[in-house]
């Protein structure tokens, strides 16, 4: 069967499976500049989530609506795209984080569900959709999201970390009543500890992967809450319009920087595979003149015997 997300045959090993991840890849590479997004989308969504139903006096019933629908029309342009796309991408992202917010605060403010009931329920969630992905691709890797069906796994994925990180956040800070700045503190050497699993104790890449990305929520939530609640709740006094606008600004311009790197890498990776057919074909023709000589001269009448080696 002919590999429908298709590198250069002349590539294999590391330099074929980086130029398909660059080339086909539905989700961004992890790096620094994944996770930094990743934090101020969060924290710009739990602003965004407190403006709208706040300030603006939504309330939590329709401010979840818009944000749903806004969500819906997101995805259908994430879905449309044949690969990834930083500005598409971020998008769903900032709304799914809203959205896994609201889908918490509904529960818990809406309808009076304990949050250690939420939390337990939103894990058991998050675990049988990981093990349903698995099954059906037998991978839970996102370096090959290659698929539209295996993004539909990763975005249910992560609505369940948002909604997760929600009510496991609140759990925590409700519970030890640390306040905003020892909430991220806490939230951030969690993560740390993560990290280090992974890199020095050799613990799964993938495991590690979705712990942080749970953990995010929270450290982001407290984060925005720090800046934005009023000096007399533990937090900056910046207010909700403010934080959300200047995070945006840098998740904006962020994402700028992520859509010229993608580009470059991508025809970086384009160059590479015509650079290997290129040495490919050179080393297919010199080996194929030097077998047609080798056959002329064994076959030429008197023709010289091979020297001995």
């Amino acid at each position: 069967m002919s590999n429908p997300f298709p590198v250069s045959r002349a590539l294999d090993g590391p330099a074929a499976e980086h130029a398909r991840m660059v080339l086909w890849n539905r989700v961004p590479e992890v790096t620094l500049v994944f996770w930094i997004i990743k934090v101020l989308s969060t924290t710009t969504g739990e602003t965004a989530a407190d403006y709208l139903g706040d300030a603006l006096g939504l309330g939590l019933p329709v401010t979840t609506l818009v944000m749903s629908v806004l969500l819906a029309v997101a995805l259908v342009v994430q879905f449309s795209t044949r690969r990834y796309l930083p500005a598409a991408f971020w998008t769903v992202v900032v709304l799914i984080s809203i959205v896994g917010t609201l889908v918490t605060d509904n529960l818990t403010d809406g309808l009076g569900v304990s949050l250690w009931v939420s939390t337990a329920m939103f894990g058991v969630l998050l675990g049988i959709t990981f093990g349903v992905w698995f099954a059906r691709e037998r991978t839970l890797s996102i370096h090959t999201i290659f698929t539209r069906r295996r993004e539909a796994f990763y975005w249910v994925a992560v609505l369940f970390t948002f909604a997760l990180g929600t009510a496991a956040g609140d759990l925590v800070g409700e519970t030890l009543g640390l306040g905003y700045l020892w909430s991220s503190l806490l939230f951030a050497l969690l993560i740390a500890a993560v990290a280090v699993a992974w890199r020095l104790v050799g613990a799964s890449s993938v495991v590690c992967f979705w712990i942080a990305y749970v953990l995010t929520r929270p450290l982001g939530a407290s984060l925005g809450d720090l800046l934005s609640q009023p000096r007399a709740d533990g937090g900056l006094g910046l207010g909700t319009t403010a934080t959300s606008l200047a995070f945006l600004i840098v998740i904006v311009a962020l994402v700028g920087l992520a859509t010229v790197r993608i580009g470059s890498e991508r025809r970086a990776a384009v160059r590479e595979s015509k650079r290997a057919d290129a040495a490919s074909g050179a080393t297919s023709d010199a080996a194929s003149d030097s077998a047609s000589g080798a056959t002329g001269a064994a076959g030429a009448p008197g023709g010289p015997a091979p020297e001995a080696a």
